[in-house]
């Protein structure tokens, strides 16, 4: 069970031993909209190569935020899950291996991104812009 988060999008990814399947909210990749950032997605599969996605069944349960901070959620519960995978049934290794293609790839996905919605503070209509005079 890992978590991957992105503003408030929160995504949840239980990985085990099986054939190959992913699966986000019971549905299988195939019907995610938008298909523009599916790729998103299978980055870490790219990455890692096929190969050792088809020992894994992963699911993943998402909710919160907008589309978009979902679907990189969803890519960080997938690329920290398989590292913790690895590191729980395989071997320090190939880990540590994974590790470093994800991060040389893309720090964003095994780091959260800190950035967060600015709350609204009063006298103006947003955080930041003020009401004109």
């Amino acid at each position: 069970q890992v978590y991957g988060r992105k503003k408030n999008a929160t995504a949840v990814a239980h990985i085990k031993a099986g054939r190959g399947s992913l699966k986000i909210n019971g549905r299988p990749l195939s019907v995610l909209k938008p298909e523009i950032l599916r790729v998103k997605i299978e980055e870490p599969i790219l990455l890692l190569g096929q190969s050792r996605f088809n020992e894994v069944d992963i699911r993943v349960r998402v909710s919160g935020g907008g589309k978009t901070a979902q679907i990189y959620a969803i890519r960080q519960a997938i690329a920290k899950g398989m590292v913790a995978y690895y590191q729980k049934y395989v071997d320090e290794a190939s880990k540590r291996e994974i590790k470093d293609i994800l991060l040389s790839y893309d720090r964003l996905l095994l780091v959260s991104d800190p950035r967060r919605r600015e709350p609204k503070h009063w006298g103006g209509p947003s955080a930041r812009t003020r009401y004109a005079k």
